[in-house]
């Protein structure tokens, strides 16, 4: 069978993928304690890469104070390089195009991670979900400029690590996104404000990001976005909110827009009167400007063409990418009957899956897996978050 998702793609600043298929950013939680790579990420994405036209890296830290998770990526000091450089070249397997997301915490972190210093956001206002976490301290104007320079940074060193881009992870309730929200966001200065204001952060950091790559870079090199596209705290961000800044990306610096929902089919968290696909108000907003990355509870090769058919560029998957490294070179192949769509527990090792993502799958990710040992039924996240998306709330 033909499909439009083996198609290749050109972004406009002349990157080519071999095909529309993404391997979306999957949290492996194994680096060393200082953010360094490890093995088990090398083994992880190697069993994965060759395949897909292009694999976003999970998300890397770009200063200490951005620090979200234990086992995280660090991009935030030279010597990282090195290990960056190792994990670029293992992902461009016969031709992957290799992206690596960056980001801030914010107050998505506490005191523990941080070791012994208090998460930092937009402003002094602790976050709803998990019921535990910590209330940030405010960011000063100094320190918000000393973030700024150091996405620029972290770009530089994924340039000299090999990779063929950044993407900037302006999703799942993290520092981008908590500058951007009117829960997160009460400042009075320049950084807070209406709507347009609370895009400030998030259009310096674009900014600084590009000055980097127009400096450092010697060869075209992607700067993507992601963003959720509603907060169900209130205030908070809803689908208006997001369609303005999504037009703000389109006539912006960015390569390509990436969204996050657990499912391609996801209509508003908020509005329940609104039966249109997220997705669909996506692509009108973009109309074109910027190519959209859709994802979301994508499995078989028939949800990879329905997330085309809905009007996105490119396709994008994480869980099934866990259970099934080879995807893509099996619909090549025509051996979709071999496709995994369940995870057995006792495959994982051989899976290349490092044992801390282990413990996660098995804990917080669970019902999500689709384990072979979980008797209960998938859950449809086409009307509620899912628990990559940075809520712990069912709707």
């Amino acid at each position: 069978m033909t499909y439009k998702f083996l198609d290749s793609f050109k972004f406009d600043n002349g990157v080519t993928l071999k095909n529309r298929m993404v391997m979306s950013p999957t949290t492996t939680m194994s680096s060393f304690y200082n953010g360094r790579v490890t093995n088990d990420e090398i083994d992880f994405y190697g069993a994965r890469a060759g395949g897909v036209g292009m694999i976003i890296g999970e998300v890397a830290n770009v200063i200490a104070s951005g620090k979200g998770f234990e086992g995280e990526l660090s991009i935030a000091d030279d010597g990282d390089i090195p290990g960056l450089t190792k994990l670029a070249n293992t992902m461009k397997q016969n031709g992957t195009r290799a992206v690596l997301q960056i980001f801030h915490a914010g107050r998505k972190s506490n005191d523990s991670i941080l070791r012994g210093q208090q998460p930092v956001s937009a402003s002094a206002i602790k976050a709803a979900f998990p019921a535990d976490s910590q209330e940030p301290r405010a960011l000063t104007t100094d320190e918000i400029d000393e973030i700024i320079v150091a996405f620029g940074d972290a770009t530089r060193r994924a340039i000299a690590a090999g990779f063929d881009g950044v993407e900037l992870h302006g999703a799942n309730t993290y520092l981008l996104q908590q500058f951007f929200s009117p829960n997160s966001n009460q400042r009075t200065d320049k950084w807070g404000g209406d709507r347009d204001a609370r895009m400030g952060f998030a259009k310096a950091v674009i900014a600084s990001v590009h000055q980097a790559i127009v400096a450092n870079a010697d060869r075209p090199f992607l700067l993507g976005y992601r963003v959720s596209p509603e907060e169900i705290e209130t205030p908070g961000i809803r689908l208006a909110d997001t369609l303005a800044f999504v037009d703000m990306l389109a006539n912006s610096d960015v390569d390509y827009v990436h969204t996050s929902m657990g499912s391609a089919h996801r209509t508003s968290l908020n509005d329940k009167t609104d039966h249109e696909p997220i997705m669909t108000k996506l692509v009108k907003q973009l109309a074109g400007r910027k190519p959209l990355i859709g994802v979301g509870s994508v499995e078989k090769p028939a949800d990879a063409e329905d997330v085309l058919g809905l009007g996105a560029d490119l396709v994008a998957m994480g869980r099934e990418m866990i259970r099934e490294p080879q995807w893509v070179e099996k619909v090549v192949d025509g051996d979709e009957a071999s496709i995994r769509y369940q995870l057995s527990p006792s495959q994982m090792d051989e899976l290349k899956i490092p044992r801390a993502m282990q413990d996660y799958l098995k804990g917080a990710f669970y019902s999500v897996m689709h384990f072979t040992t979980d008797p209960n039924t998938a859950v449809d996240y086409q009307n509620e978050a899912a628990p990559m998306e940075g809520f712990e709330k069912k709707m």
